[in-house]
């Protein structure tokens, strides 16, 4: 859309004002499919999940991409972002369900690394099919996400379903196959099993292939718990998730994502051709240090990165938005001033990319119980949805008020409120089980007793119940999880 909204205001001569509004109402529109998305793999299962987002996906990038109008084209922005919202939601919790202790950091980026890599590629077809007629270069921007699109829904049908889904569904043997396939030996297969039947309040002796489940294991209930009643545990998950998801979005990603183009404008470069290339270097950029990121997040751990991605956000929107000052005070343009401008757009997004772009997804999808994975994900989604919205949909109202400068000036210092946030609340999750969860949460910024505690695996399951959330509110769904050697 950030090429693509460059012809579309030419083609259908629409105004500022509308173009934020299309560029940005795709994710509001979102919010429904997010939380639709949640009830609907906890009903269908995730993988047929999976299947229903690629179909909505693929309506939607044909309606944007014959639209004949802006109302017609805002509709097919509506239907698209219902798949947005149904992917963001589902992909991750998919991977992290799937994936062993050991490696989820780096398979659950792979959602982030491939939401770079359509970035890239959106920025790729948007200067190869700027070379086309006005009228029909933009709708192709739009409409060749179809081909994607099919290939999501066509080769999802090939993988696994969730074996937590399915122990939810009391389909054990299932489960138990699903198990030995991805795991390295039988014997991690029958551990990573016993988990999960724990936390699903099945008793562990229960081996039989089909099994009686309570209606809560088909997602009832569950928004009592997440609101209404939380645990001292879940409400800090709870917190943790949305917050994440929040500054994510907040910290102004989506600005430079969608608005590269006029930001560059900003910085001096005039020609469309320019523009282009310049954000195919953003995509190129992002998509290298997402790679990055893969590498580090199991061997050095999620908060590491974070800190100091976020750290080198604040430095990256605070140079920028120097440089932009003084190129937006300056009669004449000032050579250094762009490059540096330049530099720091790259930079910002390079250190995005490296920590809190991939953490937000892998971390709201592992911390949450399994009883409310489905829905407490939707809610991360539909807080980053609903941000996203809100900055993509005003930036250019913002900067035209406050600046250009004073726009990434206030980016950086909601980023350096995020770093304090992050640097308070949020336990280092690396190795630790997803039934784990529950017991590293609870004391909110006071985690790290709870984080030794499970380090010494000393204390029994009342204990530490007990002394995570201060009182003994385990009813057998906090456990300790296999040792470190019995998860690899």
């Amino acid at each position: 859309m950030s090429g693509a909204a460059i012809f579309i205001k030419d083609d259908l001569h629409i105004s500022d004002v509308q173009v934020e509004v299309l560029v940005g109402i795709l994710n509001l529109y979102s919010i429904l499919g997010s939380a639709a998305a949640g009830r609907t793999s906890d009903w269908i299962g995730r993988r047929y999940t999976i299947v229903i987002a690629g179909a909505i996906f693929f309506a939607g990038a044909l309606l944007m991409g014959f639209a004949t109008n802006y109302s017609f084209l805002m509709f097919g922005r509506f239907v698209a972002g219902i798949g947005v919202g149904y992917a963001a939601m589902i992909a991750p919790v998919y991977i992290a369900e799937v994936s062993p202790a050991s490696s989820r950091g780096f398979l659950t980026s792979f959602h982030e690394i491939f939401i770079n890599g359509g970035i890239l590629l959106g920025y790729v077809s948007n200067y190869a099919f700027s070379k086309l007629p006005t009228h029909l270069g933009w709708r192709m921007m739009l409409g060749v996400g179809a081909i994607p699109s099919v290939m999501l829904a066509v080769g999802v049908l090939a993988i696994p379903e969730s074996p937590r889904w399915l122990v939810m569904q009391g389909r054990l043997g299932e489960a138990r196959q699903v198990l030995e396939k991805i795991s390295d030996t039988h014997e991690e297969a029958h551990l990573r099993l016993a988990d999960i039947k724990q936390a699903a309040a099945i008793p562990e002796h229960c081996n039989d292939d089909i099994v009686q489940v309570s209606k809560q294991s088909h997602g009832e209930g569950v928004w009592k718990e997440l609101l209404v009643h939380p645990t001292p545990a879940v409400r800090h998950i709870l917190i943790a998730a949305v917050g994440i998801h929040f500054f994510q979005q907040i910290t102004g990603i989506d600005a430079v994502v969608l608005y590269s183009p006029r930001i560059f404008e900003k910085a001096g470069i005039t020609s469309k051709d320019k523009k282009l290339l310049a954000t195919v270097a953003v995509g190129f950029v992002k998509t290298i240090f997402i790679l990055v990121a893969t590498f580090f997040l199991d061997r050095i751990g999620r908060r590491p990165l974070l800190l100091s991605s976020v750290a080198g956000m604040i430095l990256s929107l605070g140079t920028l938005g120097v440089a932009l000052t003084v190129i937006d005070h300056s009669h004449e343009k000032i050579t250094w001033a762009v490059v540096l401008a330049i530099a720091m757009v790259l930079s910002y997004v390079a250190w995005f990319s490296i920590g809190m772009g991939p953490i937000t997804w892998v971390y709201s999808s592992e911390i949450f119980p399994l009883r409310l994975r489905a829905q407490g994900a939707s809610m991360g989604v539909a807080v980053n949805r609903v941000t996203s919205g809100v900055i993509s949909m005003t930036f250019i109202s913002l900067y035209k008020g406050i600046t250009i400068g004073g726009a990434f000036f206030l980016f950086a210092g909601l980023a350096t409120v995020a770093w304090v946030f992050f640097y308070t609340m949020l336990p280092e999750t690396r190795g630790r089980t997803l039934e784990d969860m529950e017991v590293l949460f609870g004391k909110f910024y006071k985690w790290r007793s709870a984080s030794e505690m499970l380090k010494s695996k000393s204390y029994d399951n009342h204990d530490l119940g007990k002394q995570v959330n201060g009182q003994d509110n385990t009813n057998g769904q906090i456990q300790l999880g296999p040792t470190k050697n019995q998860a690899n």
